[in-house]
């Protein structure tokens, strides 16, 4: 049985995963390029121990692999989705242990990668395996992307998707990119929000000047940045972007009546993220807000003097980094263009 072959390689399985999740694959790090190449290269030659045909896939970025278990035509085909590149692990001071050397504590696995997403994508291949080795074979046939490039917005993926659409046709796509809701209540995730990111730059003098000699005179480019941002919500944590929700859908009735279905547990929620209150936009709860309602987020600020001590300087250039999620009807373009027309 399949379930007997997981339990019996239970230990393998996970020393496999630790293997996997110890390659530091940070897409947004060009330095970490041989890593990307490396651990595509063990995906391909893992899913090729188990039965499937894997190849490695360049593109104009980090390569790609694709595997496939072809049993008949006349069978439904499924197509898994994943993708084997991280985050950057920084800060790396508030780790525990290094971000690409696995620990299992209290039942979690900790390390960069562990739940997005090379730890579902490990789940759907070890899944399948076992069904191939308890019975010889897979009831459907079976398709596998996995990409090196999705936490850079998948940039490359397009076209190759574009000129590879009939190796991919398959009746049905599973996202192995997400969670089930909790460890005893399953979910099938119908959707997620996209994203559209941009970088805010202000720029003052031609260069660092002390403050004892030009402020006052000269404005700081981080306080009117700092100004800039203050104003991208309004008193309710709306976004005050004039025609920001215009296309925005509506929720379903038929969504707000299954969420409410859901458990929840604000103190818990609170206590997993450490915070001692939660923070959005007024009128929804909180899996509207962070399921079905779009949001804009800084997501980091740079500008002046971050080392030790003091630098009394108006610095010469200050930005930031905003993402925003986005809902049906919304485009990324849209929302990018009416940001920095309100800035």
């Amino acid at each position: 049985m399949p379930l007997s072959y997981l339990e019996k390689n239970k230990k393998k399985n996970l020393n496999d995963l630790f293997k996997l999740i110890s390659f530091p694959t940070v897409s947004a790090k060009s330095e970490h390029k041989p890593d990307m190449k490396s651990c595509a290269g063990w995906l391909k030659d893992h899913l090729n121990g188990i039965g499937f045909k894997a190849k490695v896939y360049p593109t104009g970025g980090h390569p790609l692999v694709y595997a496939e278990y072809l049993v008949d035509s006349s069978l439904p085909t499924v197509l898994y989705y994943g993708h084997y590149d991280v985050q950057p692990p920084q800060p790396l001071e508030l780790w525990k242990t290094g971000p690409f050397k696995p620990e299992v504590r209290d039942g979690y696995i900790y390390a960069r990668g562990a739940t997005d997403d090379k730890g579902q994508t490990w789940c759907q291949i070890k899944g399948l395996e076992s069904v191939i080795k308890a019975t010889g074979t897979l009831p459907i046939n079976v398709k596998f992307l996995i990409e090196g490039e999705e936490e850079v917005h998948s940039a490359n993926l397009p076209q190759w998707l574009k000129k590879n659409k009939k190796m991919l046709k398959a009746d049905i796509a599973v996202v192995s990119d997400t969670a089930q809701f909790s460890k005893t209540l399953p979910a099938v995730t119908f959707g997620l929000r996209g994203i559209a990111s941009c970088e805010v730059f202000v720029y003052g003098p031609n260069r660092d000047i002390h403050s004892g000699s030009y402020g006052g005179a000269v404005g700081n480019p981080v306080n009117i940045l700092c100004q800039m941002v203050g104003q991208l919500h309004d008193k309710n944590n709306k976004i005050a972007i004039p025609g920001f929700y215009q296309n925005v859908k509506k929720i379903d009735a038929w969504e707000k009546k299954q969420f409410k279905k859901l458990p929840y547990n604000e103190a818990a929620y609170k206590k997993d993220i450490k915070v001692n209150a939660l923070h959005g936009e007024k009128g929804y709860t909180t899996y509207e807000r962070t399921w079905v309602r779009p949001t804009l987020d800084v997501n980091g600020i740079k500008g002046g003097y971050q080392g030790e001590g003091a630098k009394t300087i108006i610095p010469s250039m200050a930005s930031c980094k905003i993402t925003m999620r986005l809902v049906p009807n919304m485009t990324a373009k849209e929302a990018c263009d009416k940001l920095e027309k309100y800035l």
